[in-house]
């Protein structure tokens, strides 16, 4: 299995417990927009740094039986990237929700995210306009910070809308921080 050097009829799997799960042969519009606009904002921020941002696509291996595809990552160690893909846990991984891929990865992906060292998950919901952060530490996440945009009558106050968070600071970098509406621009 690998997602890098599947032909095109061959459907992309990721590995998870040893079981393969198909990947939604085409994501949503919004599921695009979402992880391009994240992408771009990592990629042009890390620009000249450590560390380096990708896309959908690569292969992630993490265990002998989890082999994950996420839709955006941040690697800082170099030597963990190898031409059929990254072997060992990102610093970063944002999953952006699909309905088919939603249960995944708030359940079984997050847990393995956290049990083999991801620093940082983001999972960013494009219908909800909403991104979770957790944060791990002593090899437990907990969540940092739940950051949403929240549009004309969805029922909170304009003083509670003006009180929310409306970037998304990245851990790794004391500067480093995303407007929500960067990442939610232009969605249906």
């Amino acid at each position: 299995m690998n997602g890098n050097l599947a032909s095109p009829e061959e459907p992309r799997t990721e590995k998870l417990n040893g079981r393969l799960f198909l990947m939604s042969p085409s994501p949503s519009i919004n599921h695009n927009r979402v992880a391009g606009n994240i992408f771009n904002a990592f990629h042009n921020y890390l620009k000249g740094k450590t560390c380096e941002a990708f896309g959908d696509g690569a292969d992630v291996y993490l265990t002998e039986h989890d082999t994950v595809i996420p839709d955006i990552f941040i690697v800082c160690q170099k030597d963990i990237i190898q031409p059929d893909g990254i072997h060992g846990a990102p610093d970063l991984i944002v999953e952006v929700l699909s309905p088919s891929t939603a249960k995944n990865d708030k359940g079984y992906k997050k847990d393995l995210y956290e049990s083999t060292g991801v620093k940082e998950y983001w999972i960013a919901d494009p219908n909800m306009r909403s991104i979770e952060v957790y944060l791990l530490s002593n090899g437990k996440y907990s969540l940092d910070e739940i950051y949403a945009l929240f549009p004309d009558g969805f029922g909170i106050t304009e003083q509670e809308k003006a009180g929310t968070k409306k970037e998304i600071p990245v851990s790794m970098y004391p500067d480093f921080s995303i407007p929500l509406k960067e990442i939610f621009h232009n969605l249906f």
